[in-house]
């Protein structure tokens, strides 16, 4: 396996419960290893109370999270990117924007919490699902050599790892 850190960007499209919550469980389980970033094509602004509460139930420090557009990662400063994962049909059928580096490509689609409905339990049940669907696919993720010099088998475990239980 390679010592690197691997820059992983996480991207839906309002950038405020799924792609936080995989930005927020990389962080943590792939720490040393990995980098996790989120970004939306049209991020909400906020980040969907939901998802911080589930946060602030797993003792994250939310100051480090914000809803932000997907642009903040395009220009010469911004971290070239080794993997661009989306956790949501839209924006995984849209155009994404050129990110520096060569970045390996995978569609996570996962149900999206937010359009939950119902009690705050019964929300907060949608959104601790949409937690463990994601960190299934995060322990897999950490299970592969990103380094491997055969890309296409890479890209191809990806697609495997996106297609595991709860697939949207």
């Amino acid at each position: 396996m390679s010592e690197r850190i691997y820059n992983v960007l996480i991207l839906c499209t309002g950038n405020s419960a799924r792609s936080i919550l995989g930005e927020a469980m990389l962080g943590r389980i792939g720490a040393g290893r990995f980098k996790a970033f989120s970004a939306g094509s049209f991020p909400k602004g906020a980040v969907n109370p939901g998802a911080v509460r589930l946060l602030e139930r797993e003792h994250f420090d939310l100051s480090q999270f914000s809803s932000k557009s997907w642009n903040v990662f395009t220009g010469p400063d911004a971290p070239q990117s080794d993997l661009v994962i989306t956790v949501c049909g839209n924006a995984a059928g849209e155009a994404c924007p050129a990110f520096p580096g060569n970045a390996l490509r995978a569609h996570w689609g996962l149900p999206d919490p937010a359009d939950a409905s119902g009690s705050e339990e019964e929300i907060d049940a949608a959104f601790a699902e949409t937690w463990r669907l994601l960190e299934m696919r995060f322990k897999a993720l950490l299970e592969l050599d990103l380094g491997s010099a055969d890309r296409a088998a890479t890209q191809r475990a990806l697609a495997e790892i996106g297609a595991m239980e709860g697939a949207a």
